[in-house]
């Protein structure tokens, strides 16, 4: 039905006229200038959402931060950071699955139609490949997952019940208990995840990240506000596997069909295909632990609970700056496997370059402020500043921090033609921290851990590492 006719003045309409449509104008050329900014950004969907999911962490880490100074003690502290090291041993029976699952669906999906509603269509082969790899993956994970949780659990009861013999009373036996159930949660949620982005469901994945990191903060906040507060990392944990089962329930349209799809002789030869990335990636991740997450034990076992909460509590704040500088680099980990699956090595260096300025830039401002921050609190004497480490330390760990950027960066692009060539890199990282962690930690503590971290960061991290990338990418793309 037609809308009542408008009267009035000539004039006056006229007038209304113009003004509409200098409205719509208006609203144009912001529209124009918002693309424009997102684009010289490097911004889309998926980047929108991981900063948001980062900035979200960011924010409210700090409010974390503060909420750990006021209802945790410099002892549970140090339980509390601890205890997210020690799960870190997942690395050991995840064996690199997750990078192996979204390279690998990535380049059978390039070949695929994956319709938003989980209808696929496309080669016969290529859609029995893809269905393969989401089989053999949760089997796997479900497996490694009752392994995990049978190795962890016992683990932590005589390296955290050394230290509450040591006087140091703290009721750290139940939380340790639900951090390592829940990690078996989550432990299954994220090769899922990595399928589904390997399958161009970026965006998706990234906005229920932003979902995972809002609920899990939101109970990790509940736990300390009711005063039991070793129970929050167990709470974050367990408030990310949930917001991840909403999220695979609403997929099931394509996982189920594609786990009960009959692969038969089409399915990936994993062992000549993949296994060759596969163990190669394992190695690496593996160093990787022995690399980042051994200060907070050493620390722990050698200088106590106190000291390794203030480098805990360090390392959280460089992990949250690096999650949201890696944001316009990671998310191109799907799309880069699809370029190279299609041939188009111009498009995928012309994408790279960028998204590697961006994220190093980012990162870099992004440290600098936090460190002139953090050392204005510690000159002017705030009380929450004495929970990190002093400004050198923490600033060799920002400079390590910027420099795993460019190296993340570097690995995940090698990483996207189904090759692992940091393995070496890996291992002579490796050969050098956790030594140096060892000796250094017990006598310097904080200070000798970190100055190891940042030295081995320059040379090996940045030196060997862009001899690495140069090489490989010489070789293969001429």
């Amino acid at each position: 039905m037609p809308g009542p006719e408008l009267t009035g003045p000539p004039e006056l309409l006229h007038l209304n006229d113009r003004a509409a449509a200098a409205q719509t104008g208006s609203s144009q050329t912001l529209a124009k200038i918002g693309r424009r900014l997102a684009g010289m950004l490097g911004l889309d969907a998926a980047i929108v959402f991981t900063v948001l999911a980062r900035g979200w962490s960011s924010l409210s880490g700090l409010v974390t931060l503060g909420l750990i100074a006021r209802f945790l003690s410099p002892a549970e502290q140090g339980y509390y950071y601890t205890f997210y090291s020690v799960v870190a041993l997942q690395i050991v029976f995840e064996l690199g699955f997750s990078v192996v699952v979204l390279q690998t669906a990535t380049h059978e999906a390039a070949h695929l139609a994956i319709a938003p509603d989980g209808s696929v269509t496309g080669p016969a082969a290529a859609h029995s490949r893809l269905a393969s790899i989401l089989q053999r993956s949760l089997r796997w994970y479900s497996v490694a997952a009752v392994l995990m949780a049978v190795v962890l659990l016992p683990l932590g009861a005589p390296f955290f019940g050394r230290q509450a013999h040591a006087g140091a009373a703290v009721a750290w036996l139940a939380p340790w208990v639900l951090v390592v159930l829940a990690t078996t949660g989550t432990f299954q949620v994220d090769p899922l995840f990595s399928f589904l982005e390997g399958c161009g469901f970026v965006p998706q994945v990234a906005r229920t990240r932003l979902a995972q990191a809002v609920l899990g903060t939101v109970m990790g906040w509940a736990a300390l506000l009711l005063d039991r507060g070793l129970f929050a990392p167990g709470l974050m944990i367990l408030g990310q596997a949930i917001a991840g089962g909403v999220f695979l329930y609403r997929r099931r349209s394509l996982l189920l069909p594609l786990l009960r799809y009959p692969v038969r002789a089409d399915s990936i030869d994993w062992r000549n295909e993949v296994w060759p990335f596969q163990w190669r990636i394992a190695v690496s991740w593996l160093c990787g632990y022995f690399t980042f997450q051994l200060f907070n034990p050493i620390l722990f076992a050698f200088r106590g609970p106190v000291e390794a909460g203030q480098m805990g509590m360090s390392l959280s704040i460089c992990g949250t700056l690096t999650s949201m500088a890696i944001a316009w680099i990671n998310t191109k980990a799907a799309p880069f496997g699809r370029m190279i699956a299609l041939g188009d090595f111009q498009q995928l260096d012309a994408v790279f370059f960028r998204a590697l300025a961006q994220s190093t830039a980012a990162a870099i401002v992004a440290c600098t402020g936090v460190a002139l921050v953090l050392a204005y609190l510690r000159l002017h004497g705030v009380a929450f500043a004495l929970r990190l480490l002093p400004p050198l330390p923490l600033a060799y760990l920002l400079l390590g921090t910027v420099i795993n950027i460019v190296v993340f960066g570097y690995a995940l692009y090698l990483r996207a033609h189904k090759q692992e060539k940091f393995m070496v890199n890996s291992i002579v990282g490796a050969l050098w921290m956790a030594p140096a962690a060892l000796l250094l930690g017990r006598v310097y503590g904080a200070y000798g851990i970190a100055a190891a971290y940042a030295g081995g960061s320059v040379v090996i991290g940045l030196g060997f590492g862009t001899y690495t990338f140069l090489r490989w990418r010489r070789l293969w793309h001429g």
